[in-house]
């Protein structure tokens, strides 16, 4: 999804972010920046759930005119990533866009989200 009226290296500063991030946790990311139609958090359900992969996916939606961030998580990715942990990322991007840090805040989340949604390494009963 598109990242509204940043330009070629804020796009692709974003764009770094998320690759490193389904990397790092192997969850599909995406960001949505622009313009929110109707209720805000209904409006991100619905850009989520038209994923590719909505289960395994986290998407980012980011109204800076209302100044509104909605992340919404895939069910499987809520086995690994908590509401308290999106809560607490939530609000460490809120904390860069109100400083006028966009991109930053956005890279910041993203790199936070893929972080907390690693699965932990489990032993195996079968393993030496």
């Amino acid at each position: 999804m598109g990242v509204g009226e940043f330009n070629g290296n804020e796009r692709y500063q974003v764009d770094e972010a998320i690759r490193q991030a389904e990397l790092v946790s192997r969850y599909e990311f995406s960001v949505f920046v622009g313009r929110t139609v109707g209720e805000p958090r209904s409006f991100a359900q619905r850009l989520h759930a038209s994923l590719v992969a909505p289960a395994r996916s986290v998407l980012i939606m980011l109204d800076p005119a209302q100044r509104v961030l909605e992340i919404v998580t895939g069910a499987d990715v809520r086995r690994h990533l908590s509401d308290r942990e999106v809560e607490l990322v939530s609000l460490q991007m809120q904390s860069l866009f109100a400083a006028g840090d966009l991109v930053g805040g956005l890279r910041r989340g993203i790199q936070m989200l893929a972080e907390h949604a690693v699965a932990p390494d489990t032993l195996h009963a079968d393993q030496p």
